[in-house]
């Protein structure tokens, strides 16, 4: 998630500000590389490239902090490409919303009229969808998980799947619904501290 964050917010502001520039065009190709990809045709492309071309980062297992990188950018680079696409089109909306031209108008600069003003109000949509992606964030990472040989929770549950190890299971699908549990929680949290007007019985005033 943090991989995906990472490339998809500045190159959907960046997208958003120079529309039909290059930076534009690159942007939507990307996101639409994205989407089409598979995560797993994405992982073998990763360790053909870095792992087995060029030798820089290991195949396979858990070797440190170098063995989460393939995977990691192997869940992030999908993801980012549906984000990238989102922030995009909430970004041309927000721009084009009057207390941004009056914000314009005041003499702020550029840069904080597109921080606090228009990519505040445009991380509302993104903040829901990356809630609502967690879990299929998760599926994903099963996937990812099989093909870098990386013991993980997902992998770990499909072993224990084909062992019958059912107690096993149990504990790994409840951990999995804490873990969407608390991203739940912490969305409606970065709800409260985007837009502060969105609080508990505040809509009733």
């Amino acid at each position: 998630m943090a991989v995906a964050l990472f490339i998809a917010v500045p190159l959907g502001i960046l997208s958003a500000i120079y529309k039909g520039k290059s930076i534009d065009v690159f942007s939507r190709i990307f996101s639409l590389l994205g989407i089409s990809f598979p995560n797993f045709w994405l992982a073998f492309m990763l360790i053909l490239i870095f792992a087995v071309q060029l030798k820089w980062l290991p195949v396979s297992g858990f070797d440190g902090f170098s063995s989460l990188i393939l995977p990691s950018v192997a869940l992030g680079l999908i993801l980012s490409g549906i984000l990238v696409r989102l922030i995009r089109t909430s970004m041309l909306e927000v721009l084009k919303m009057q207390y941004v031209t009056t914000a314009r108008a005041k003499g702020i600069r550029e840069w904080l009229v597109i921080i606090r003003h228009a990519f505040r109000n445009a991380l509302l949509p993104t903040v829901t969808f990356v809630g609502l992606q967690f879990g299929g964030l998760l599926g994903g990472a099963v996937i990812v998980e099989q093909v870098f040989s990386w013991p993980g929770i997902g992998r770990l549950i499909v072993d224990s799947i084909n062992q019958r190890d059912y107690p096993v299971v149990q504990g790994g699908i409840i951990l999995l619904a804490l873990m969407m549990i608390l991203v739940n929680l912490i969305v409606d949290l970065c709800y409260s501290l985007i837009n502060p007007k969105i609080r508990t019985g505040r809509g009733e005033q």
